[in-house]
């Protein structure tokens, strides 16, 4: 049974900062060289991904329980 209910947003939004940030450990490790605008577009993108992709969660949740009914009884009787 799931805790909490699934939100892609914050998965794509923790997801991309996560990659600036291995982008900037590599660098302060000496892996490899980073220039220090990199992490303004991808960090912007990032952000405008994750408000999007929430979005259209959103919208298919509202979609989704707004077609739904509920029954207070076992079901309809099918008996002719």
């Amino acid at each position: 049974m799931l805790r909490h209910e699934f939100q892609p947003g914050k998965l794509v939004a923790g997801t991309v900062l996560t990659l600036v940030g291995v982008l900037y450990a590599g660098d302060a490790g000496g892996a490899w060289e980073t220039p220090w605008f990199v992490a303004i577009p991808l960090v912007a993108g990032g952000l405008c991904l994750a408000g999007a992709v929430a979005l259209v969660t959103g919208l298919v949740r509202r979609r989704r329980t707004t077609g739904r009914t509920t029954t207070d009884g076992p079901g309809p009787d099918l008996a002719v």
